[in-house]
């Protein structure tokens, strides 16, 4: 534990030269790493979304591709496709920016449902199939979305079955004042995301994953994560409720979550934490909720008090 804890400190720490004041949201994209779980950043221009993208990868190593989303793009600008080569007189498979470690899929809401769909298989199987050929994805992979929660002209809401397929769905917020004034400091000369050197490398991270799945989790903690999922489906003030792949989410993710803590075993703290950001995405309100001002947090703290741990 003492080998590993210092490992996943390397890590963050290395992003907290690039990413200043969010050690928490840092935390949530490791958990996604460490648990192959797919992240999504919903927040305003300017808050750092793409740079703590940038920053994970870096610091592993990692093959790192953007896609910006746009309404003229298509699913094989995404996946890739077959390219007529007149050498070889025949099709050759050209991989698309799918095929890396981290995909920043960047204003995922502004592409059309059909492109936005290219992504399902990535994310759920981890690969790409092509005229009834299937592509296996490099490992690590991990999806980190983004959203802007304010422009809305010209969006196209991403499906329940897409949102369904991020592990979470969190914030960066903005900074304090000293830490905004450390920012605008450290950028006078270039940005340390370009000196920003890797500290562990992709098979370490493997090797992580692997011990996430050993992290030990009670039989009394999955019923309890259980229960309160599929609380969610009978709430009055919830229209749809979470999917049994929540409580797999929160079960694999508080695993993860408690070895950042120093632990090899899940306390019922650790799903506490971690509740809104899973369930916060999937759930639905009533409109008759939403017209009376419930907003998904407190029904999910709400839900927390209401479900005893037995």
């Amino acid at each position: 534990m003492e080998e590993v804890s210092k490992k996943l400190n390397l890590l963050i720490n290395n992003m907290e030269k690039v990413v200043v004041g969010k050690r928490e949201v840092i935390k949530y994209l490791v958990i996604g790493l460490l648990t192959n779980g797919h992240i999504l950043i919903e927040d305003v221009p300017g808050v750092g979304k793409t740079m703590i993208a940038l920053a994970l990868s870096k610091s592993i190593g990692a093959q790192f591709k953007r896609i910006q989303f746009t309404p003229d793009l298509l699913p094989s600008d995404v996946t890739g496709g077959y390219i007529y080569n007149p050498k070889e007189s025949e099709f050759e498979f050209k991989k698309g920016p799918v095929f890396s470690n981290i995909l920043l899929a960047d204003e995922l809401n502004r592409t059309t449902p059909r492109t936005q769909s290219s992504l399902l298989e990535c994310m759920q199987e981890y690969k790409v199939t092509l005229d009834g050929q299937s592509f296996e994805l490099d490992k690590p992979f991990m999806v980190i979305g983004t959203q802007n929660p304010i422009e809305f002209q010209g969006t196209y809401s991403l499906p329940e079955a897409q949102v369904d397929r991020f592990m979470m769905k969190i914030d960066v917020g903005y900074l304090s004042i000293e830490e905004e004034k450390r920012v605008v400091i450290d950028q006078k000369n270039e940005h340390p995301i370009e000196s920003l050197a890797s500290v562990l490398t992709l098979s370490q991270i493997i090797e992580l994953q692997d011990v996430v799945k050993k992290v030990e989790i009670s039989e009394k903690i999955v019923d309890y994560i259980v229960k309160l999922v599929s609380s969610t489906r009978v709430m009055e003030e919830v229209q749809l409720g979470a999917s049994p792949r929540a409580s797999i989410s929160l079960m694999n993710s508080s695993r993860a979550w408690a070895l950042l803590e120093g632990r090899d075993y899940v306390i019922p703290d650790d799903i506490f934490k971690l509740a809104f950001a899973i369930l916060g995405h999937r759930i639905v309100l009533t409109p008759k909720a939403t017209v009376s001002g419930a907003i998904k947090k407190n029904v999910i703290e709400k839900l927390l008090t209401k479900i005893p741990i037995s």
